[in-house]
């Protein structure tokens, strides 16, 4: 099969890139690098079946054709898309459509990478797929959260005006090795703190919680909704149900890098969400998907491959279980 993964550059997809080769099928990769990096690919540029095309999503695209075609360029992280808010929307947008295009002439299944941002600050708890959010259209998430809103319209009216075989997934937070340390996400930034000696900074009082999906069960959940017939016009939420608080996490990171950082409490950020966690039971029950990698173990294997990158020694100290 020729899968075409946008964005496939970046810390999700170069991963989906991997699974999608190791399961046979040939890959090309669609990326600008404003937040994908080349290192994430580097492993892959030689092989026969992987092809990397360095492009912007809203231009129009080379002579690629495709029978899966998964959707995921965009900045997804608050320093990303602060930094290129015009592109975010563009590329949740324009980019869509050029993509959408492409699946719909080639007769290909499609699926949009979205986001839980697309809840706003929820006031149910937790999240399923049928609440519609509670978002601020002009707020300082909006170029994000509102223009991953507008692909879910987009592409469900493709659905319903094409026949187009697409489905949606809504992408809690994810972590693990290839996180960009300096993306601002609350995992990276614990940890490249720890490692480098640096205070962890929580934001407020800390009890603010998410959900950390590891990387390779979010990949699985992908693949999944995406290869599970049936699906057209679904939105699946894919996230890590187990909930902690901001505080909790820090804590957590301290102890597995083994480090002598001091936590502090900085100010709390505009619209900060209060709570955010998945509710997964239609994951479970059309996918057969659910998370199994732990929080330590996720952790441990995320902070090693952050020293590895940042070229921190590991510590001689083994860090036990709590």
């Amino acid at each position: 099969m020729r899968i075409v993964i946008s964005g496939g550059a970046g810390f999700i997809g170069s991963h989906l890139a991997d699974l999608s080769l190791a399961r046979g099928h040939s890959v090309i990769v669609i990326d600008n690098l404003i937040t994908g990096r080349r290192a994430n690919i580097a492993h892959l540029l030689d092989r026969p079946d992987f092809r990397f095309i360095e492009r912007d999503v809203i231009a129009e695209h080379p002579d690629v054709e495709g029978d899966l075609y998964f959707h995921l360029a965009s900045p997804a992280s608050p320093v990303g898309y602060a930094r290129y808010p015009i592109e975010t929307m563009l590329t949740n947008s324009l980019g869509t459509h050029r993509l959408l295009e492409l699946a719909r002439r080639d007769r290909a299944t499609f699926l949009l990478a979205s986001t839980s941002e697309a809840y706003g600050d929820p006031q149910v708890h937790p999240q399923p797929e049928t609440y519609w959010g509670n978002v601020n259209p002009i707020g300082p998430r909006a170029c994000y959260d509102e223009s991953k809103r507008y692909g879910e319209a987009l592409t469900i009216t493709y659905v319903r005006e094409f026949g187009l075989n697409a489905r949606i997934v809504r992408i809690f937070n994810t972590y693990g090795p290839r996180n960009d340390p300096n993306d601002g996400r609350i995992v990276p930034n614990f940890i490249t703190q720890a490692l480098r000696g640096d205070p962890i900074t929580v934001y407020g009082d800390g009890l603010q919680t998410r959900s950390f999906c590891y990387v390779a069960d979010l990949v699985e959940g992908i693949w999944r909704a995406a290869m599970t017939p049936g699906l057209s016009g679904e939105v699946i939420n894919l996230g890590n149900p187990l909930e902690y608080s901001a505080i909790e996490l820090a804590r957590l990171v301290k102890r597995l890098a083994d480090s002598s950082s001091e936590i502090v409490h900085l100010p709390g950020r505009e619209e900060e969400i209060a709570r955010r966690r998945p509710d997964i039971a239609k994951a479970r029950r059309l996918l057969g998907w659910t998370p199994e990698v732990g929080i330590e173990t996720g952790l441990r294997s995320t902070i090693e491959a952050f020293r590895l990158e940042l070229g921190i020694p590991a510590s001689d100290r083994v860090v036990e279980p709590a």
